[in-house]
Protein backbone atom coordinates (compact mmCIF):
# COMPACT_ATOMS: atom_id res chain seq x y z
CA UNK A 1 0.00 0.00 0.00
CA UNK A 2 1.48 3.13 -1.32
CA UNK A 3 1.37 6.58 0.60
CA UNK A 4 -1.70 7.75 -0.59
CA UNK A 5 -3.76 4.65 -0.12
CA UNK A 6 -2.88 4.48 2.95
CA UNK A 7 -3.97 8.14 3.56
CA UNK A 8 -7.34 7.60 1.86
CA UNK A 9 -7.34 4.62 4.26
CA UNK A 10 -7.61 6.19 7.14
CA UNK A 11 -9.58 9.03 5.62
CA UNK A 12 -12.79 6.60 5.15
CA UNK A 13 -12.42 5.89 8.71
CA UNK A 14 -11.78 9.17 9.83
CA UNK A 15 -14.81 11.05 8.25
CA UNK A 16 -17.07 8.28 9.14
CA UNK A 17 -16.11 9.53 13.11
CA UNK A 18 -16.47 13.03 12.46
CA UNK A 19 -20.12 12.32 10.86
CA UNK A 20 -21.05 10.68 14.34
CA UNK A 21 -19.53 13.51 16.42
CA UNK A 22 -20.57 16.70 14.22
CA UNK A 23 -23.44 15.46 12.40
CA UNK A 24 -24.37 18.14 9.47
CA UNK A 25 -27.72 19.81 11.07
CA UNK A 26 -24.56 20.99 13.56
CA UNK A 27 -22.19 21.76 10.84
CA UNK A 28 -24.85 24.38 9.14
CA UNK A 29 -25.20 26.45 12.23
CA UNK A 30 -21.73 27.45 11.53
CA UNK A 31 -21.38 31.58 11.27
CA UNK A 32 -19.70 30.69 8.48
CA UNK A 33 -22.01 28.40 6.53
CA UNK A 34 -24.60 31.48 4.89
CA UNK A 35 -21.30 33.45 4.69
CA UNK A 36 -20.52 34.74 1.03
CA UNK A 37 -16.86 33.03 0.05
CA UNK A 38 -13.90 34.67 -1.29
CA UNK A 39 -13.22 33.96 -4.97
CA UNK A 40 -9.89 32.37 -5.40
CA UNK A 41 -10.03 32.82 -8.74
CA UNK A 42 -10.67 36.44 -8.70
CA UNK A 43 -7.95 37.13 -6.41
CA UNK A 44 -5.88 34.76 -8.68
CA UNK A 45 -6.42 37.23 -11.77
CA UNK A 46 -5.67 40.61 -9.65
CA UNK A 47 -3.24 42.30 -11.13
CA UNK A 48 -2.26 43.89 -8.40
CA UNK A 49 -0.80 40.29 -6.90
CA UNK A 50 1.35 37.97 -7.67
CA UNK A 51 -0.43 34.56 -7.72
CA UNK A 52 0.80 33.13 -4.62
CA UNK A 53 -0.87 30.85 -2.78
CA UNK A 54 0.87 30.64 0.78
CA UNK A 55 0.27 27.16 2.42
CA UNK A 56 0.53 26.55 6.12
CA UNK A 57 1.50 23.12 7.10
CA UNK A 58 2.94 21.64 10.05
CA UNK A 59 4.71 18.65 8.49
CA UNK A 60 4.05 15.87 5.48
CA UNK A 61 4.51 12.02 5.39
CA UNK A 62 8.07 12.11 3.02
CA UNK A 63 9.26 14.98 5.38
CA UNK A 64 8.45 14.48 8.83
CA UNK A 65 8.30 17.09 10.98
CA UNK A 66 8.27 20.88 8.96
CA UNK A 67 7.95 23.26 11.59
CA UNK A 68 5.72 21.84 14.03
CA UNK A 69 5.56 24.30 16.47
CA UNK A 70 4.53 27.48 14.29
CA UNK A 71 0.82 29.26 14.67
CA UNK A 72 -1.63 29.31 11.98
CA UNK A 73 -2.65 33.07 13.54
CA UNK A 74 0.97 34.70 13.02
CA UNK A 75 2.03 32.68 9.82
CA UNK A 76 -0.87 32.99 8.30
CA UNK A 77 -1.48 37.54 8.85
CA UNK A 78 2.39 37.41 8.08
CA UNK A 79 1.66 35.63 4.50
CA UNK A 80 -1.09 38.41 3.83
CA UNK A 81 0.93 41.23 5.08
CA UNK A 82 3.85 39.78 2.73
CA UNK A 83 1.62 40.19 -0.65
CA UNK A 84 0.22 36.49 -0.75
CA UNK A 85 -2.86 36.24 -3.05
CA UNK A 86 -4.18 33.47 -0.74
CA UNK A 87 -4.28 30.80 2.19
CA UNK A 88 -3.78 26.95 1.81
CA UNK A 89 -4.28 25.24 5.14
CA UNK A 90 -4.05 21.61 5.44
CA UNK A 91 -6.68 20.08 7.65
CA UNK A 92 -5.24 16.33 7.83
CA UNK A 93 -3.98 15.83 11.22
CA UNK A 94 -3.15 12.10 11.15
CA UNK A 95 -0.53 12.87 8.56
CA UNK A 96 -0.09 16.56 8.38
CA UNK A 97 -0.28 17.81 11.55
CA UNK A 98 -3.17 19.96 10.97
CA UNK A 99 -6.65 20.20 11.82
CA UNK A 100 -9.88 21.99 11.17
CA UNK A 101 -9.53 24.77 13.96
CA UNK A 102 -6.48 26.17 11.70
CA UNK A 103 -8.28 26.67 8.99
CA UNK A 104 -10.91 28.49 11.11
CA UNK A 105 -8.76 30.80 13.06
CA UNK A 106 -7.11 31.56 9.41
CA UNK A 107 -9.99 32.90 8.53
CA UNK A 108 -11.21 34.95 11.89
CA UNK A 109 -7.84 37.05 11.20
CA UNK A 110 -7.50 37.22 7.17
CA UNK A 111 -10.01 38.28 4.44
CA UNK A 112 -9.13 36.47 1.62
CA UNK A 113 -9.40 33.54 -0.50
CA UNK A 114 -8.79 30.29 1.81
CA UNK A 115 -8.35 26.93 0.29
CA UNK A 116 -9.09 23.97 2.50
CA UNK A 117 -6.35 21.48 1.40
CA UNK A 118 -7.47 17.94 2.61
CA UNK A 119 -7.80 14.77 0.70
CA UNK A 120 -12.11 15.20 0.04
CA UNK A 121 -13.62 11.76 -0.79
CA UNK A 122 -17.31 12.23 0.91
CA UNK A 123 -19.81 15.34 0.38
CA UNK A 124 -20.04 15.62 3.94
CA UNK A 125 -16.49 17.38 4.12
CA UNK A 126 -17.14 20.00 1.85
CA UNK A 127 -20.60 20.51 4.04
CA UNK A 128 -17.79 20.81 6.62
CA UNK A 129 -15.38 22.75 4.92
CA UNK A 130 -17.94 25.40 3.99
CA UNK A 131 -18.60 25.61 8.02
CA UNK A 132 -14.84 26.23 9.16
CA UNK A 133 -14.64 28.94 6.58
CA UNK A 134 -13.10 28.03 3.76
CA UNK A 135 -13.70 29.50 0.35
CA UNK A 136 -12.13 26.88 -1.95
CA UNK A 137 -11.85 22.63 -1.66
CA UNK A 138 -9.27 20.34 -3.31
CA UNK A 139 -10.54 17.66 -5.38
CA UNK A 140 -7.74 15.38 -6.30
CA UNK A 141 -8.33 13.71 -9.34
CA UNK A 142 -6.24 10.58 -8.63
CA UNK A 143 -8.04 9.64 -5.45
CA UNK A 144 -11.78 10.08 -7.28
CA UNK A 145 -13.34 8.32 -9.80
CA UNK A 146 -14.78 10.85 -12.95
CA UNK A 147 -18.85 10.24 -11.46
CA UNK A 148 -17.58 10.87 -8.15
CA UNK A 149 -15.65 13.63 -9.11
CA UNK A 150 -18.22 15.40 -10.80
CA UNK A 151 -20.92 14.52 -7.93
CA UNK A 152 -18.78 16.50 -5.14
CA UNK A 153 -17.77 19.11 -7.60
CA UNK A 154 -21.23 20.07 -8.18
CA UNK A 155 -22.23 19.87 -4.37
CA UNK A 156 -19.00 22.40 -3.72
CA UNK A 157 -20.48 24.71 -5.96
CA UNK A 158 -24.25 24.36 -4.93
CA UNK A 159 -22.36 25.33 -1.05
CA UNK A 160 -20.87 28.31 -3.11
CA UNK A 161 -17.29 26.82 -2.63
CA UNK A 162 -14.78 27.06 -5.61
CA UNK A 163 -13.26 23.78 -6.90
CA UNK A 164 -9.54 23.24 -6.99
CA UNK A 165 -9.50 19.80 -9.37
CA UNK A 166 -6.09 18.80 -8.86
CA UNK A 167 -3.96 16.25 -11.37
CA UNK A 168 -0.75 14.77 -11.77
CA UNK A 169 -1.00 13.24 -15.19
CA UNK A 170 -2.48 13.73 -18.94
CA UNK A 171 -5.16 11.13 -18.23
CA UNK A 172 -6.67 12.91 -15.40
CA UNK A 173 -8.30 16.01 -17.39
CA UNK A 174 -10.49 13.37 -18.51
CA UNK A 175 -12.34 14.14 -15.27
CA UNK A 176 -12.70 17.74 -15.70
CA UNK A 177 -16.11 18.82 -15.41
CA UNK A 178 -18.09 22.80 -15.65
CA UNK A 179 -18.46 22.97 -11.67
CA UNK A 180 -14.32 23.04 -11.47
CA UNK A 181 -12.96 26.33 -11.45
CA UNK A 182 -9.28 26.05 -11.03
CA UNK A 183 -6.89 23.34 -12.41
CA UNK A 184 -4.21 22.59 -10.16
CA UNK A 185 -0.94 20.61 -11.11
CA UNK A 186 0.33 19.07 -8.18
CA UNK A 187 4.34 18.72 -9.37
CA UNK A 188 4.62 16.07 -6.66
CA UNK A 189 4.01 12.11 -7.42
CA UNK A 190 1.49 11.32 -5.08
CA UNK A 191 2.39 7.49 -4.52
CA UNK A 192 6.07 8.56 -4.00
CA UNK A 193 5.92 11.99 -3.06
CA UNK A 194 8.97 12.92 -5.33
CA UNK A 195 8.97 16.50 -6.50
CA UNK A 196 9.23 17.50 -10.29
CA UNK A 197 8.42 21.16 -11.68
CA UNK A 198 8.65 19.80 -15.20
CA UNK A 199 5.16 18.33 -14.58
CA UNK A 200 3.76 21.59 -14.78
CA UNK A 201 5.53 22.81 -17.52
CA UNK A 202 4.53 19.63 -19.74
CA UNK A 203 0.85 19.80 -18.77
CA UNK A 204 0.33 23.27 -19.30
CA UNK A 205 -1.24 23.33 -22.62
CA UNK A 206 -3.08 20.62 -22.51
CA UNK A 207 -5.64 22.42 -19.72
CA UNK A 208 -8.45 23.94 -21.15
CA UNK A 209 -8.10 27.88 -21.78
CA UNK A 210 -11.27 28.26 -19.98
CA UNK A 211 -10.25 27.04 -15.98
CA UNK A 212 -7.49 29.08 -14.25
CA UNK A 213 -4.42 27.04 -13.74
CA UNK A 214 -1.97 26.98 -10.94
CA UNK A 215 1.13 24.86 -10.14
CA UNK A 216 1.90 23.24 -6.67
CA UNK A 217 4.75 21.74 -4.91
CA UNK A 218 8.10 21.99 -5.78
CA UNK A 219 8.21 25.93 -6.30
CA UNK A 220 11.61 26.84 -4.38
CA UNK A 221 12.50 30.08 -6.62
CA UNK A 222 11.45 33.22 -8.12
CA UNK A 223 12.70 32.47 -11.61
CA UNK A 224 10.35 29.01 -11.35
CA UNK A 225 7.44 31.64 -11.14
CA UNK A 226 8.79 33.32 -14.68
CA UNK A 227 8.68 29.99 -16.69
CA UNK A 228 5.69 28.74 -15.05
CA UNK A 229 4.10 32.43 -16.04
CA UNK A 230 5.12 31.99 -19.41
CA UNK A 231 3.06 28.48 -19.81
CA UNK A 232 -0.27 30.35 -18.83
CA UNK A 233 -0.49 29.55 -15.14
CA UNK A 234 -2.01 31.85 -12.72
CA UNK A 235 -1.32 30.85 -9.91
CA UNK A 236 1.47 29.07 -7.57
CA UNK A 237 1.38 27.15 -4.35
CA UNK A 238 4.26 27.30 -2.33
CA UNK A 239 4.18 25.56 1.21
CA UNK A 240 7.11 23.77 2.42
CA UNK A 241 9.82 26.75 0.97
CA UNK A 242 8.38 29.22 3.22
CA UNK A 243 7.39 26.49 6.04
CA UNK A 244 10.71 24.65 6.48
CA UNK A 245 12.28 28.45 7.47
CA UNK A 246 12.20 29.33 11.67
CA UNK A 247 10.31 32.54 9.76
CA UNK A 248 7.93 31.69 7.43
CA UNK A 249 5.85 34.90 6.72
CA UNK A 250 9.44 36.51 6.61
CA UNK A 251 10.39 33.98 3.75
CA UNK A 252 7.31 34.79 1.78
CA UNK A 253 8.38 38.06 1.86
CA UNK A 254 11.35 37.67 0.83
CA UNK A 255 10.36 35.31 -2.46
CA UNK A 256 7.95 38.05 -3.45
CA UNK A 257 9.51 41.03 -3.19
CA UNK A 258 12.51 39.03 -5.84
CA UNK A 259 9.55 37.68 -7.82
CA UNK A 260 8.47 41.82 -8.03
CA UNK A 261 12.46 42.50 -8.76
CA UNK A 262 11.82 40.84 -11.59
CA UNK A 263 8.91 41.94 -12.93
CA UNK A 264 10.61 45.37 -12.43
CA UNK A 265 13.40 44.27 -14.79
CA UNK A 266 11.02 42.73 -17.13
CA UNK A 267 11.69 39.21 -16.98
CA UNK A 268 8.20 37.66 -16.09
CA UNK A 269 5.47 38.28 -18.82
Amino acid sequence: MNILEKIIAHKKEEVANRKKLYPVQLLEQSPYFHTPVVSMKKYLLREDKNGIIAEFKRRSPSKGNINPYATVESVSIGYMQAGASGLSILTDEHFFGGRSEDLTVARKYNFCPILRKDFVIDEYQLIEAKSIGADTVLLIAECLEKDQLQQLANKAKSLGLEVLMEIHSLGQLAKLCDSVTIVGVNNRNLETFDVNINTSLELATAIPAEFIKISESGISNPESILELREVGYNGFLIGETFMKTADPARACLDFIESVEALKGKGEVV
